[in-house]
């Protein structure tokens, strides 16, 4: 089974959009390991480098509300996926790039803002990292000597698609 959490992006800014996430002029790409190298490309935040060492390294990314965002596409999952980015947390997501993700065997967790911004208080930790028990539903935080866990909720079906795999695995397993 896949391990869910690691080190933490935080990208603290609502409505990233599925361009940012990959820009449009990738999706031409043959093959989802074509894509790695455009991971968040063409998002501007301050201090953010798009090939630094954080996005590099990290495995899950905390966003916050209206993730994904913009023009429907899987190739924003398939972007997380094919850098080891197992999670995205964020106050809401654009519902497709939601779906996309569980269909994808990922997933996208929503916690409220409060909730959120305890969780953003590690951004500043250079050693930010969550662990994800997606069978007990509950996220722990820690960096910077602090750790604190939260739980969250996920539909079973969108829970039975992220512990198959994805789709195709729980349809493979099913029917």
């Amino acid at each position: 089974m896949k391990t869910f959490g690691g080190p933490a992006l935080f990208l603290d800014r609502s409505d990233i959009n599925t361009d940012e996430i990959i820009p449009a002029k990738y999706l031409t790409e043959i093959t989802k390991e074509d894509l790695k190298p455009y991971i968040l490309e063409d998002l501007k935040l301050p201090g953010f480098d798009p090939k630094g060492p954080k996005t590099q390294s990290a495995r899950v990314v905390v966003s916050r509300a209206n993730f994904g965002c913009g023009s429907s596409r899987e190739h924003a999952p398939w972007v997380f996926e094919v850098n080891s980015i197992t999670a995205v947390i964020a106050e809401s997501f654009a519902r497709i790039f939601r779906q996309n993700m569980f269909n994808c065997g990922m997933a996208a967790i929503e916690f409220p803002k409060a909730d959120l911004d305890l969780i953003f208080s590690h951004a500043g930790d250079d050693d930010a990292a969550m662990n994800i028990d997606i069978e007990a539903q509950s996220l722990t935080v820690s960096g910077g000597g602090k750790q604190k866990t939260f739980g969250f909720d996920l539909s079973p079906f969108d829970k039975a698609l992220v512990l198959a795999g994805g789709w195709v695995d729980y349809a493979d397993k099913k029917y």
